[in-house]
């Protein structure tokens, strides 16, 4: 039986890859990224080595330096991806961080944090005992949960892709 190798490998359909791209790209579009934003980070995910210059990505995408200048600027900001520098290039990568979704998400404990302390001054504004007071108090409420409960959420995550963790569980209309 031989191995396949990375030079041996089968190359991808590259017209399924650009549906694919799209159709993911829309999904987060969908899920509040910007277009853009969206078509570029998932180019850079399909990438083999998971990493593309600003070059390769317009070119691939069909679009403006300008435009993927934007994308990559906000998808850095957001953690998703790092821009890096091959010794001798004079071209920036833009990589896919290791663990990805876990630094996003991590990095939301500091955002609800402040939201949960702008949502206490809305709360004080407008007074508990009113309607409106009270629809603030619980998306203050809302937003300290997931902030307690978001890191043990992570921890179980990084336990189970590192195979220490018990597999979730299946659905109970699955179970005899």
């Amino acid at each position: 039986m031989s191995e396949t190798t990375p030079s041996s490998a089968p190359r991808p359909d590259e017209q399924a890859v650009a549906r694919f791209v799209e159709r993911f790209a829309l999904d987060l579009t969908q899920g509040g990224f910007p277009r853009m934003a969206a078509r570029v980070f998932v180019r850079v995910l399909v990438s083999e080595d998971g990493a593309c210059t600003a070059a390769e990505l317009a070119e691939s995408l069909g679009v403006s330096a300008a435009a993927v200048s934007g994308a990559v600027r906000y998808l850095i900001r957001v953690g998703l991806l790092v821009r890096e520098r091959e010794p001798g290039s004079r071209r920036d990568h833009y990589r896919v961080r290791d663990d990805m979704w876990y630094e996003a998400f991590a990095r939301r404990d500091e955002q609800l944090g402040g939201w949960e302390e702008t949502l206490r001054q809305g709360v004080a504004a407008l007074g508990v005992g009113t309607r409106a007071g009270s629809r603030l108090d619980e998306t203050r409420r809302f937003f300290e949960f997931l902030r307690v409960e978001l890191p043990k959420l992570m921890d179980r995550w990084r336990a189970q892709r590192d195979g220490h963790g018990a597999a979730p569980e299946a659905d109970s209309a699955d179970s005899p």
